[in-house]
């Protein structure tokens, strides 16, 4: 069968269709002429004045540093004994003056101890390890990631790992077994080779250090103020002049007319809740609980 269309006119059918000018279906051509718009990024939910959660004053410690005040949540749901000395060596002005001994950069800065040497600790007898604790059902977890027998999440601004929710329920005592995470700004208890032998010395980890997980006891976090905790000067001793706490005290235990509060936001709001899921897509696989910043608010 022979065409009777104009060659002229076949050539350009061709040339238009293999440059994407032309579009067929059911035998229509059409031409693209209007380009696409993207389509508009999701907006965050704004942040509510009911999403903001007020630090107990007897759980913030204050630790003015020759490098800036450092705000420190202790969280004695996670690691009671170990927070309950802190509490009390903060309540004797046992930290007062005790400079940052052994500070090692991209990892963490070491205080506590009168001696300055590694070696030393207070009067009291050593703590015992909590480097897990056991997790219940009423215990208040915003979880971030779940893959399969694993969970991490939340407490308050403390991230935390351990085993699910699943797990927890075929447990004889309907507990899962859970620990604080070394992300930045955690604070843990230093102590020698024995695990038990903690007893005044703490640290500050300055980058994640998750290394350090089930291994030494996390009982707070830096709410403000890692950036001084960063600025610290760095030795394996320091050498000469040192970086000092000037004074360590709980904000409860502050002089009359000096007041030291701040708020952190609560991880299941649904602005926080937009931002962890706003990370989740960005880092894909890679995503996990350290990725997650705290805000905080010092005006409420």
């Amino acid at each position: 069968m022979t065409s009777n269309r104009n060659p002229l006119y076949q050539t350009a059918l061709i040339a238009a269709l293999s440059a994407g000018l032309l579009t067929l279906g059911f035998g229509v051509a059409a031409v693209d002429a209007k380009p696409r718009k993207a389509a508009a990024a999701p907006q965050a939910p704004p942040i509510l004045a009911t999403d903001w959660i007020k630090v107990d004053p007897d759980n913030l410690l204050v630790v003015d540093t020759s490098r800036g005040r450092v705000l420190v949540e202790l969280y004695p749901s996670i690691a009671p004994k170990t927070v309950e000395r802190i509490k009390v060596l903060a309540r004797r002005h046992f930290y007062d003056g005790q400079t940052f001994f052994r500070v090692i950069d991209q990892f963490m800065a070491q205080t506590g101890d009168p001696t300055n040497t590694g070696a030393g600790g207070s009067d009291l007898p050593n703590v015992p390890a909590e480097f897990e604790f056991r997790r219940g059902p009423d215990f208040p977890l915003f979880p971030v990631t779940a893959d399969g027998p694993a969970v991490s999440g939340f407490t308050g601004a403390m991230p935390i790992v351990g085993q699910s929710d699943a797990l927890m329920n075929v447990s004889a005592t309907g507990t899962a077994s859970a620990w604080g995470s070394f992300c930045s700004g955690v604070a843990g208890m230093a102590r020698a080779g024995a695990p038990d032998s903690g007893n005044s010395q703490f640290f500050f980890v300055r980058q994640n250090s998750t290394s350090l997980d089930q291994k030494y006891t996390a009982f707070g976090r830096v709410l403000t103020g890692l950036d001084a905790v960063r600025l610290i000067k760095t030795g394996e001793p320091v050498a000469l002049p040192q970086d000092s706490m000037t004074r360590v005290r709980l904000a409860s235990d502050l002089p009359d007319g000096e007041v030291v509060k701040i708020a952190r936001i609560n991880p299941a709001s649904a602005y926080y809740r937009f931002q962890i899921e706003r990370l989740r897509d960005a880092k894909g696989s890679d995503f996990s609980v350290c990725d997650v910043d705290i805000l905080t608010n010092p005006n409420l």
